[in-house]
């Protein structure tokens, strides 16, 4: 049911901001890459995009993914305590097995950095290779993952850490049968 609530909340916002930037369906499908069946699913809660369909989406809203999830409403902390803060679940049918962003830095047009912590399940993987504008640093918290930017693979075990610019093709995956984690920060906010 939280899966199914966290979809209807974003289709209804991603609605919102095409409405408020004046998109019809098929134009904003036709910029993102997608039919307009998708996408009117997408609306209302019957399906949920992957990880690049997201970005492409946003991309074209004139926003970015954290907008889509904010869970806080310009109300800005400086403590964001264990347990509770927000997660943003991926669709698994189009994601891989269970891969979840746990929100480090809640979003806000105020922050500068963007900070999730990556969660993936055993033989999950983001869907595809992202390229999108800005930086990136990661540092592996739990398990062992394989990074792939552009051409390059690189196998990461805990303690491992990583940084790249974000308009090179990258994706990952867990390698392991255990949950893997990535604390990952980028510049400009995307997600």
């Amino acid at each position: 049911m939280a899966g199914e609530a966290a979809a209807t909340k974003l289709g209804v916002r991603l609605k919102l901001a095409r409405q408020t930037r004046g998109l019809t369906l098929k134009e904003l499908a036709l910029g993102a890459g997608c039919s307009e069946s998708l996408l009117s699913k997408i609306e209302n809660g019957k399906a949920s995009p992957s990880l690049p369909m997201l970005h492409k989406l946003v991309e074209v809203l004139g926003t970015n993914i954290g907008r889509m999830f904010e869970e806080v409403d310009g109300d800005e902390g400086i403590v964001f305590r264990a347990g509770k803060r927000p997660f943003i679940a991926l669709d698994p049918l189009r994601q891989g097995e269970g891969i979840s962003l746990e929100r480090v830095i809640p979003y806000s047009s105020g922050h500068l950095l963007q900070c999730n912590i990556h969660h993936i399940e055993g033989g999950g993987a983001s869907d595809g290779p992202i390229s999108h504008a800005g930086e990136e640093v990661g540092y592996v918290v739990a398990g062992e993952v394989e990074l792939t930017v552009e051409s390059r693979t690189f196998h990461l075990k805990l303690g491992d850490a990583f940084a790249f610019r974000s308009e090179l093709p990258h994706h990952y995956r867990n390698t392991g049968k255990v949950r893997a984690s990535i604390f990952w920060v980028n510049t400009p906010p995307t997600f």
